[in-house]
């Protein structure tokens, strides 16, 4: 081990929700490195299953994963040890789901992404976490013109007592806020 990196956990997170709600925008905002993307512009041949209804600006989609990795300094953060997190945005499609197995091995916690105005894409995400006892977030990207509604109401809405943020994607503060919370969050849910 690098004694330089000694004081450092690194940890895997999981950016995950339907097609279109920003994961890979939030790992853009973050990441440190230059992220790895594997997004390609959408074609003709996938309108039968890639619904643009809310997004019909999208042009592009990821599809393998994204990416990207930012450290937290233990003294500028006030955390007891400095954390490097690795970023593993999921793709949204339904058909990329058994892909996201296999980037949710090994992390320790997910962050879902929620857009109000298409909240449903999202509960496939919900699900995946609960059935893989992921311990997860839920964060509402707070896109231009999308209607705001109570936090509480969302939670109600997903089924779920897990904690829901609201966020922009675009924003790395933001973006640091939601990463830290559910680093605590999955902390929480973890056995001593």
């Amino acid at each position: 081990m690098d004694p330089a990196h000694s004081d450092t956990a690194v940890l895997k997170i999981l950016i995950a929700g339907g097609f279109g709600v920003g994961k890979t925008t939030t790992v853009r905002a973050i990441s440190e490195i230059e992220p790895i993307s594997t997004e390609e512009f959408l074609t003709q041949a996938s309108t039968s299953t890639d619904s643009l209804d809310g997004v019909e600006t999208k042009s592009t989609t990821t599809v393998a994963f994204d990416f990207g990795r930012v450290t937290f300094d233990r003294v500028a953060f006030n955390l007891p040890m400095s954390i490097e997190l690795m970023l593993f945005g999921t793709p949204g499609q339904e058909r990329f789901k058994d892909l996201w197995y296999d980037l949710a091995r090994g992390a320790v916690g997910a962050v879902v992404l929620a857009d109000t105005r298409r909240l449903s894409t999202s509960f496939d995400a919900v699900s995946f976490c609960e059935n893989a006892q992921l311990p997860f977030i839920v964060a509402v990207n707070e896109f231009d013109g999308a209607h705001r509604y109570p936090l509480n109401d969302i939670c109600q809405a997903l089924g779920s007592d897990i904690p829901v943020m609201a966020f922009d994607a675009r924003v790395p503060a933001a973006v640091v806020n939601v990463l830290l919370r559910l680093v605590d969050h999955a902390l929480d849910q973890t056995p001593a």
